[in-house]
């Protein structure tokens, strides 16, 4: 009964958010406390959601700060030298914007972080989507899957957590998944290209006379910068790009701030200290020095009082990311209810030995393939840790029965990586999602197939390669 109803809880409230039928808080909130009352413990529904709560605030902190963090740097002009990088590379075509919207997003993927690396890609990429009219949920939708990618890193996360489960070596896990790994980033290169060219077929082939202009006759900056010296995107056979009303140029100009050449929140004497204090952030993250939620509490309170030393300044930079941190925060606390409600009633437990059990016996020997294929729904209907620490070892033993090696069984079991980061149940999507103000709804229609395709890409190369 517990399996059927922990089904029936994903599935309502995956339905209902992209129906858009409620808002992904609300339904985060409301429908894990229905079912835990249909479940028979609505009495203990305070406990399971102070357990999630608990077990997630130290996310909900490090978002917060994180936000702050990485706003400040936005506001001082830290990625304003990596947006017109790219744009030079993009050249202003679609398809070279998405594609270098993926290896933004493999490339801050290195340090281990999936909050940290759609904070600093969505920043660098949301204006040139916004100027372009190009599609959010495509950017949104690439970024997750190479950090899903990525995220099989040694101190991502999920090798970690599969070495730990099964008394194995990290580095023996994850050295021989490398050809597969990379199997799959080139398929998810693959997939921004084609989603460029989609994009370049609706929008046209884009020309922008000025998309970069002289500023003091030697620097360049980005087409929207402002609205006095620029010129409106020009298509061969797009729609709804053409040449905009004033209104509408002081609209753009309002909305793209973020590279204005003129704001007053530019530090460009400060930009060589905000480098360093940004690459030792991330160092100190990577190396564990401190846990991040305090390193990254740190980080906010430094910058802020070096940037703008003044209190109103102060003031004024934490109300503009206010916004972004309630809402992430927000939907943070609310992942908990629904996680804690899983969690508590046992309908993670349930859910996971019906799909063990539903195994067919003559499958036994080939028991790495089925942890390949079980890690895509199972890693996105729970978190990491419920499946590494809760399923994986069931499966492995299961699989030793039949001689296959703990090994090739946690190898397989990082296959999901691509569709879990994109799952309700991991705050770092809520990040990508609200920088990016995309509908988490959207966003699931578009990624999943493709997340999971990325999944099969890697599980198919890891056969192939013998690593599986």
């Amino acid at each position: 009964m517990l399996t059927i109803l922990g089904f029936a809880m994903i599935a309502t409230f995956l339905v209902l958010i992209m129906m858009k039928k409620m808002s992904p808080i609300a339904a985060l909130v409301l429908i894990p406390a229905l079912f835990c009352v249909f479940v028979g413990k609505g009495a203990k529904l305070g406990d399971y959601v102070i357990d999630g709560v608990t077990s997630l605030a130290p996310t909900a902190a490090m978002l917060m700060f994180a936000i702050v963090y990485f706003g400040v740097m936005i506001d001082v002009g830290l990625f304003d030298p990596i947006v017109r990088g790219i744009l030079k590379f993009a050249k202003a075509d679609p398809m070279r914007i998405v594609v270098g919207t993926a290896i933004l997003a493999a490339i801050v993927s290195l340090d281990g972080d999936g909050s940290t690396t759609f904070m600093i890609t969505v920043s660098a990429m949301y204006p040139l989507y916004k100027r372009l009219k190009m599609s959010l949920v495509v950017m949104t939708g690439v970024a997750a899957m190479a950090n899903g990618v990525m995220n099989t890193l040694p101190w991502g996360g999920p090798t970690a957590r599969a070495a730990t489960a099964l008394k194995l070596d990290a580095s023996d896990i994850f050295v021989p998944m490398i050809p597969a790994l990379a199997v799959g980033l080139v398929g998810v290169f693959v997939m921004s290209y084609f989603f460029g060219l989609r994009e370049r077929r609706r929008l046209g082939v884009l020309t922008l006379d000025e998309v970069l202009v002289e500023e003091k006759e030697s620097e360049t900056v980005l087409v929207g910068a402002g609205s006095g010296n620029t010129k409106a995107p020009v298509t061969s056979g797009g729609a709804g790009n053409g040449t905009g009303t004033d209104a509408e140029d002081d609209e753009e100009q309002e909305r793209f701030t973020v590279l204005d050449p003129q704001r007053a929140t530019l530090r460009p004497k400060l930009y060589w200290f905000n480098a360093l204090v940004t690459v030792t952030l991330l160092t100190a993250m990577i190396m564990e020095w401190l846990p991040i939620p305090v390193l990254f509490m740190l980080g906010a309170a430094l910058v802020l009082t070096v940037n703008f030393p003044h209190i109103p300044d102060q003031k004024a930079r934490l109300a503009a990311h206010a916004d972004n941190v309630l809402n992430v925060s927000g939907m943070v606390f609310a992942a908990a209810v629904f996680t804690g409600v899983l969690q508590g009633t046992g309908m993670v437990d349930h859910m996971a030995r019906w799909m063990v059990d539903v195994i067919p016996e003559g499958m036994g020997p080939h028991m790495a393939l089925v942890t390949g294929v079980l890690s895509l729904p199972l890693t996105y209907f729970m978190s990491n840790d419920g499946f590494y620490f809760g399923v994986l070892p069931v499966l492995a033993e299961a699989g030793a029965a039949h001689g296959v090696s703990p090994l090739e069984m946690a190898r397989a079991s990082l296959v999901g990586q691509p569709l879990h980061m994109s799952s309700p149940l991991v705050p770092a999507v809520y990040v990508l999602v609200g920088m990016a103000k995309v509908e988490f709804g959207d966003h699931t229609k578009f990624v999943v197939k493709w997340a999971a395709l990325t999944c099969l890409i890697i599980l198919g190369a890891g056969i192939l390669f013998g690593i599986i």
